[in-house]
């Protein structure tokens, strides 16, 4: 396997570990209770926890999509530490490499806010992690239109890497709204009070 390819699986399986993350922490944002809801039964580790560790592999596999591209074969471009740090000048799909560049940095956001969270109050923080959504976007715009043979061709939006890539983009956006008509604890049991008074 050819670094670009290497590369191309680094970001897909971060795209799927970020998308695993996202879902996770919708779920963890509406109080969900694998125990009381499905499955039934307690997880081995509280989901919160899983979605801060899913978080952090997710980002290293995330900084390494990137990182692999120095030791791509020079014919095809030949990308430098500051063209991955900064891709404004980086050989090719320079509008992709940056929109990749801003995940990557949108996510990092998350995650140092996160671990500093207790610092920062609740709804400071709060305000902050909504950067995620912000990073998603750019994630599947990055990964739906670029090239990943890094050979500047239209992207073929029905190529399997592609359709994993629109697929997780549609879960995440059922999800979001799912969550968002849910609504928050506090709402959730007004209702409830409410429809008891009546």
């Amino acid at each position: 396997m050819d670094p670009i390819d290497l590369s191309a699986t680094a970001g897909l399986a971060a795209m799927i570990l970020l998308t695993l993350n996202i879902l996770m922490g919708l779920l963890v944002s509406t109080n969900y209770n694998p125990a009381r809801d499905w499955p039934r039964r307690k997880l081995p580790w509280p989901l919160w926890r899983i979605h801060n560790w899913t978080g952090y592999l997710a980002l290293a596999v995330a900084f390494a999509h990137p990182l692999i591209l120095t030791f791509a074969n020079p014919k095809i471009g030949r990308f430098r530490l500051g063209d991955i740090l900064l891709p404004i000048s980086s050989p090719g799909q320079t509008f992709y490499n940056v929109l990749g560049a801003l995940t990557l940095y949108g996510f990092a956001f998350v995650v140092v806010t996160s671990y500093f969270r207790p610092r920062l109050r609740y709804r400071p923080w709060k305000k902050l992690h909504y950067t995620a959504y912000f990073a998603a976007v750019t994630m599947y715009i990055h990964g739906m239109l670029i090239d990943q043979n890094l050979k500047n061709q239209a992207a073929d939006l029905l190529d399997g890497e592609k359709v994993l890539v629109e697929g997780c983009l549609l879960l995440v956006v059922a999800a979001s709204i799912w969550r968002w008509r849910r609504g928050t604890e506090k709402q959730r049991y007004q209702k409830t009070k409410s429809a008891k008074a009546a």
